[in-house]
């Protein structure tokens, strides 16, 4: 049984009925390509719970979750945002996704600490963002979505902004915490360099639905006349 399991799921935006079909294992990394509004964070909405289907299924590990609200969900997301408080330090900020009024128990500061150390900013818990340079402030992000602990990570172009160096660094990092966690990730990136970087598979999305999906090498060597038109 697929550990993320999207049936039939529909979805109409404006004059566009979308149609997602995906199932994918525990552990997986999946990067998600195709055209500008082709749907593909129309797809990361449903899943995450910000956007409701017309009909189909979402399915978590055998349990329906397509009602469910979105913070109920065993999924956090990484927006391109990574929607830091410039008045929170840096622990403050991870701390945010265990208790949105930073009650936290001495366990939860622990889990925040681990989480800061986990992305490599042991030390940094008292910086304030602006004290922070660009990739650090990314790394406060994904220690946020750590510190939650939920076993599905949709990553909405989060690093579409960075340099190609940083780029990297920031996907090695969430590959290197993928196989740690054993999380399972599902990655919209309109640079097919990311999904060769680190998903093993790759979904391509045009006009509302999931055209294809394969093993990322297989897909992005293809011939099929959209996925060349795409990729150019």
């Amino acid at each position: 049984m697929p550990f993320l399991d999207c049936r039939a799921l529909t979805f109409r935006y404006e004059d566009m009925r979308m149609r997602f079909d995906l199932a994918e294992e525990a552990g997986a990394c999946v990067a998600v390509i195709g055209p500008s509004g082709a749907g593909k964070s129309t797809l990361l909405a449903l899943v995450g719970g910000f956007e409701q289907p017309d009909s189909g299924q979402i399915l978590v590990d055998g349990t329906d979750i397509t009602a469910w609200p979105a913070a109920e969900r065993p999924v956090t997301t990484l927006f391109q945002d990574h929607n830091l408080f410039a008045h929170l330090t840096a622990a403050q900020n991870v701390g945010l996704g265990l208790d949105p009024g930073l009650r936290l128990s001495e366990s939860q500061r622990r889990d925040v600490a681990e989480a800061l150390v986990q992305v490599g900013l042991a030390g940094f818990e008292a910086r304030l963002p602006a004290q922070l340079s660009g990739g650090e402030r990314q790394r406060v992000a994904i220690a946020r979505c750590l510190v939650r602990r939920r076993p599905i990570l949709l990553l909405d172009e989060p690093f579409a902004a960075l340099g190609p160096a940083l780029r990297n660094e920031m996907l090695d990092l969430v590959d290197a915490l993928r196989r740690d966690a054993g999380l399972t990730v599902l990655m919209v990136t309109h640079d097919p360099a990311d999904a060769a970087r680190i998903a093993e598979r790759t979904a391509f999305i045009a006009n509302g639905e999931v055209v294809t999906i394969d093993e990322t090498r297989r897909l992005l060597a293809s011939d099929d006349p959209a996925i060349r038109a795409y990729l150019g």
